[in-house]
């Protein structure tokens, strides 16, 4: 299929496909830092990685990490795909909205998460997830703790200068003001943040939602906008962070890890980057971190009150493959508070 035909498929599936699209909402039992599952279905003749994006609530680069070896415009009719639907939490404080650059992926942490369902054990905590495209390498989103400031349904969109000169470079001009409607960029939703010029907001191109394609600010999937759009409130903390490698505890005291391919731009873990990033821009360096630095670095934070044993070569294969699906990496019964061993190494003190 050529590149055009693709890409107007993908436009038409992206705005015919919401229907089916899946909750995003779990429950995670105190102490766990995994939830969800992943899924394996069987394709259909007519699906392509921009309709299954949409329909589990999934983005386009996380169903293509996931199954490296799937034709993602032509999977086959029965082909087997993972839906990625299985997360580790980012190692952030869990309040507010946390965006992790990394993942595509927004995190919400409702501040009052209301009454616990039926079944779900006692003390439980809500969380929503979402998919979401982030600003391209030469427009990158930034990085850290901001606010959001103020909701407008139905936005006016005003394009900054630099990004009218972008357009008008490919005679595609753009007028100073876009009014609401279906011309315009941010949707029907937006949410602006304490960085300015920045935005969490809708799209009138959902196809592209899941894959790095913004001039810096968060897109979502319409509906999924629409619904943080009436619970976020003004001045809820967003806390946007860059962990390509993050690992989690399971509730049976598992450890999981979950793993994305590095921004190219910047590999730092989302803690100290400002710091780091104004080091390495002193002396005219991007930051870079390979895998197997940011799996120790997520290790050594993990590990802080907890002692673990690792299988490490199965913590080394996750982390450079980078797929985004879980895995448990702990050797089975080796999880133990690190005071129980220093207890074992400490003498009694005595008369």
């Amino acid at each position: 299929m050529r590149a055009m035909s693709r890409l107007a498929l993908a436009a038409l599936i992206g705005f015919t496909c919401v229907a089916e699209a899946q909750a995003a909402e779990f429950w995670i039992a105190e102490g766990e830092e995994v939830f969800g599952a992943a899924q394996v279905i069987e394709a259909r003749h007519e699906d392509t990685f921009v309709a299954l994006a949409r329909r589990y609530n999934v983005g386009y680069e996380e169903l293509r990490q996931a199954n490296p070896d799937v034709d993602e415009w032509l999977p086959g009719e029965g082909t087997k795909i993972t839906i990625p639907t299985f997360y580790v939490l980012p190692r952030a404080p869990q309040r507010g909205i946390v965006v992790n650059v990394a993942e595509l992926r927004l995190y919400y942490f409702p501040a009052d998460s209301g009454p616990v369902p039926e079944g779900v054990a006692p003390g439980s905590r809500r969380v929503i997830t979402h998919p979401i495209s982030i600003g391209r390498m030469d427009w990158s989103t930034p990085l850290g703790v901001t606010t959001i400031t103020a909701k407008v349904a139905n936005p006016s969109w005003y394009p900054p200068q630099s990004i009218r000169d972008e357009h008008a470079a490919r005679n595609d001009i753009l007028p100073r003001v876009v009014p609401p409607g279906p011309n315009n960029p941010l949707g029907l939703h937006a949410m602006r943040l304490g960085l300015p010029g920045y935005l969490i907001h809708g799209t009138n191109r959902p196809s592209g939602v899941g894959m790095r394609v913004t001039h810096g600010c968060v897109r979502m999937f319409p509906e999924d906008i629409e619904a943080l759009y009436k619970t976020v409130p003004v001045g809820t903390i967003v806390n946007i962070v860059n962990q390509p490698v993050k690992l989690g505890w399971a509730a049976d005291g598992t450890l999981y890890l979950e793993a994305h391919p590095a921004l190219p731009e910047s590999d730092v873990d989302g803690e100290n980057v400002a710091a780091e990033a104004a080091a390495a821009e002193a002396v005219e360096q991007p930051i870079h971190e390979s895998p197997l630095t940011s799996l120790m670095r997520a290790y050594v934070a993990v590990t802080e009150e907890r002692r673990i044993e690792l299988d490490w070569d199965a913590a080394e294969r996750v982390a450079q493959q980078g797929r985004g699906v879980p895995e448990a990496i702990s050797v089975a019964g080796s999880v133990a508070p690190l005071e129980t061993e220093v207890a074992a190494a400490s003498p009694v003190s005595g008369d």
